[in-house]
Formats: structure tokens, C-alpha cells, sequence
């Protein structure tokens, strides 16, 4: 594994659950078939392909707020953080694992380079509770990322 160096140390175990999940979200989708994918098990539950997704998508939201601009392929299953929509034929995982590839290095780079100053700023997502502790940039990254442990749990 590389060594991981970060501006903050607040980072550094964010860093590598990051790389964890950069190599396991590619192995916990290997071998589903794309109806697999799409299976709800006969119940409302999300299927695999809005979980994966919806990772996805998360990753490139915060990377948009890091300066990165790159595009996934299909963002329209998740604007406005969707949920699952009923009928809807999703992206095909393949799709996801490009996607994935195409925002994980560079989202790694502006990650690692955050200063104090950046993490202390405002959640841009406006999560803080009601009447409840500010959510920083910091808090925010430490949620998706810890979401994303709990997706590809999900997904495996």
C-alpha cells in the first residue's frame, strides 16, 4: 500500500479507508450480471446498482466541491439525491467501475492536499442539524466516506 501524507493529519485515517474502498468497491461489484444488479428481491429495498450508484455519485459531489470537474457518465439517477426510482434501468455496472476509476485519483490528490483552513470551513452540503453542531467540510468528507463503508458492505 502506498504511503499515505496529508496536509492535516485529521486526514490520514480518512486516507486510508479511502484507498480500501477505492480497491474494494471494484471487487465487491466483479461477476454481478447487470440483471443481478437490478434485482430488488422481491421487496422495496434498493438493488445493487442504485447502491453502487449512488458511491458513485457521492464521490464526484464531493469532489465538485474540491475543484474537480470531471463528469460521471450518468448523474441523473442521483441529482438532488434521488432515491431509488421505481422502473428506472440503471447504468451498467461497467459504467459505475469507469466512473469510479475516473474520479478516484485525482478526488485522492485534492483530498490529501486539504489544508486546516479548508477543513474547518462550511459543510457544503448544508447536513448540520437543526439546532445541532455545525457540520464542517472535515465532517462532511468523514460521512461520505464512512457511507461508502457502509454501501459497499451492502453491495458484498
Amino acid at each position: 500500500m502506498e504511503k499515505i501524507t496529508v496536509k492535516d493529519s485529521r486526514l490520514y485515517s480518512l486516507v486510508f479507508l479511502y484507498d480500501l474502498h477505492t480497491r474494494l468497491f471494484n471487487n465487491v461489484i466483479e461477476g454481478i450480471s447487470d440483471t443481478d444488479a437490478h434485482n430488488r428481491l422481491n421487496t422495496k429495498a434498493t438493488h445493487v446498482a442504485w447502491i453502487a450508484g449512488s458511491v458513485v455519485n457521492g464521490r464526484y459531489e464531493l469532489a465538485h466541491v474540491l475543484g474537480i470537474d470531471l463528469k460521471q457518465t450518468s448523474p441523473e439517477f442521483f441529482q438532488g439525491y434521488k432515491s431509488i426510482q421505481d422502473g428506472a434501468t440503471y447504468p451498467a455496472l461497467a459504467e459505475y467501475k469507469k466512473d469510479w476509476e475516473n474520479i478516484s485519483a485525482p478526488f485522492r490528490d485534492a483530498l490529501v492536499n486539504l489544508t486546516a483552513e479548508k477543513l474547518d470551513g462550511d459543510d457544503p452540503f448544508g447536513m448540520s442539524e437543526e439546532g445541532g453542531e455545525k457540520f464542517t467540510l472535515f465532517d462532511t468528507i468523514a460521512f461520505i466516506i464512512d457511507r461508502e463503508s457502509y454501501c459497499i458492505g451492502q453491495i458484498g
